[in-house]
């Protein structure tokens, strides 16, 4: 009758702990009141956020600055000036360049223009140098962005890879806690000693320092996440964890065939190449400097001055103040002549805007400048940038080498993590039998708790080592997905 008792009881537990299994899993599944982020979100806030990629969206637009004023400095330069000053004393007019003795105003008004018709198509190779590092530059972008994204993707992975140890911990802890009170039970039933139930509690006490060591891992796991998007500690957070599904991850392609799909996609090489083609047209600019220099200029010019009283008309006359004297002048013919005073009418002032219209002066030229010597500074330019061309020859190899050996060891990364994980998906298979035969035979009377034990932390391992094998194949598949420019969302 007594065994009846215990079999019934045992059945009774056995019952219980597999509900309260499934009590477990609903509440795995219950959404919590913090606002939980997916992948996605956490991505597109980062990238919102980042002060690198907000430091490299400034290079961008530091290059559109070179480039727009490249293409523009073909056009003509224009400039304007503008004087006024007064002076004292007997002075030389600057208008009509004669002594006067007085207190002269004069003001003056030019404008010039300047246009380079050729110089050795530097202008034309720098306007393609600088659109070539612009380029560049949005690829530098693009990969301060990608990197961001990665280490974003590894961070959430690993608070999720936390989140399903933290529910092992406490799936380990129920089912101690459910073995020590059927043991407890058992114990002042008299059908166990009473050193059973102290072992069962001491393993509920182990498991319980697990938990405590698990959530501390999920809190910093939480904390490198939110510090990574640039959001207080204080604040409120919480991951969703996405339905993975490891089985349907399959390698599909060689590495190869990875590496020059990654190869045509990868911001990093298409910088580097943009950069061989900044500093070809940059060696050509300096090359350009050892050709002839042909500008086109003009200038206009005008001026006032508060001492002249003669203004000359244009059909040869000249009106003079009432107080002035007579004038000698030239003929055409070099004859000399004398204009005499003509008081017949009032005399108006020579005011500043009359004046500015009269002294117009216009100049129009051609200027060639051809370089003989200019202590190598020339040579020396043209030497620096094919150093700088052929440094950047050899980034490129360097990018495309690095580039390929990331490539192949996450390949190979991935290929192990597959194995690794199917291999730990039946040992936890088998772990989980061996502890339900162990758990039967505890129920008989038939194993101890110390072999329990044992079996639940051989099971708890397993578990813990299947989460690890399971997230670290899925990050490294998704790795690989990321070469060949698919999106890294789930």
């Amino acid at each position: 009758m007594k065994r009846i008792v215990l079999v019934f009881l045992a059945a009774f537990f056995s019952v219980s702990s597999f509900a309260q299994i499934d009590t477990l899993k609903q509440e795995r599944q219950t959404p919590p009141s913090i606002k939980k982020w997916n992948l996605k979100e956490c991505i597109d806030y980062a990238l919102a956020n980042n002060l690198t990629v907000e430091r490299s969206e400034l290079g961008v637009g530091s290059a559109e600055v070179d480039f727009d004023q490249a293409r523009l400095s073909r056009l003509p330069s224009i400039n304007g000036a503008a004087s006024y000053g007064s002076s004292w004393g007997r002075g030389l007019d600057p208008v009509t360049n004669s002594f006067a003795a007085q207190q002269i105003n004069s003001s003056n008004l030019s404008a010039n223009a300047s246009w380079l018709l050729f110089n050795g198509l530097r202008q034309h190779n720098t306007v393609n140098q600088t659109r070539s590092s612009l380029g560049a530059s949005e690829q530098d972008l693009l990969k301060a962005k990608n990197d961001l994204i990665l280490n974003v993707a590894a961070l959430f992975i690993n608070v999720v890879f936390n989140k399903e140890l933290v529910q092992n911990a406490r799936f380990q802890l129920a089912s101690s806690q459910q073995q020590l009170e059927r043991a407890r039970k058992q114990v002042e039933a008299g059908s166990l000693p009473l050193s059973e139930q102290l072992n069962l509690d001491a393993q509920v006490a182990s498991n319980e320092v697990t938990l405590v060591q698990q959530e501390n891992a999920l809190a910093l796991s939480i904390l490198r996440l939110k510090q990574a998007l640039r959001i207080p500690a204080s604040e409120a957070f919480d991951a969703e964890v996405p339905q993975l599904e490891p089985e349907d991850l399959v390698i599909d392609q060689s590495r190869d065939e990875i590496f020059s799909i990654a190869r045509q996609s990868m911001p990093e090489v298409k910088a580097a190449q943009l950069r061989i083609q900044s500093t070809r047209f940059a060696l050509k600019a300096a090359r350009g400097s050892l050709f002839p220099r042909i500008t086109l200029n003009g200038a206009i010019n005008t001026n006032y001055s508060s001492a002249q009283n003669v203004r000359f008309y244009p059909d040869g006359t000249f009106f003079f103040a009432p107080d002035a004297e007579p004038v000698a002048y030239l003929n055409q013919d070099l004859s000399q002549g004398i204009y005499t005073l003509n008081r017949g009418g009032e005399f108006r002032d020579y005011g500043a805007i009359d004046q500015f219209q009269d002294n117009i002066y216009k100049t129009l030229g051609v200027n060639l400048s051809i370089p003989i010597f200019n202590g190598y500074a020339t040579r020396a330019s043209i030497r620096r940038s094919s150093i700088q061309h052929r440094l950047a020859q050899i980034t490129a190899q360097e990018t495309e080498q690095t580039l390929r050996q990331s490539v192949e060891t996450a390949y190979n990364d991935a290929l192990s993590s597959s194995k690794t994980y199917n291999a730990s998906l039946r040992q936890v298979k088998a772990r989980e039998e061996a502890y339900r035969m162990m758990d039967q035979r505890l129920q008989a009377g038939s194993a101890n708790s110390f072999e329990v034990q044992v079996s639940q932390n051989s099971l708890f391992q397993a578990q813990t080592d299947l989460a690890r094998a399971k997230y670290d194949f899925i990050f490294k598949k998704k790795v690989l997905d990321f070469y060949q420019g698919k999106s890294l969302e789930y």
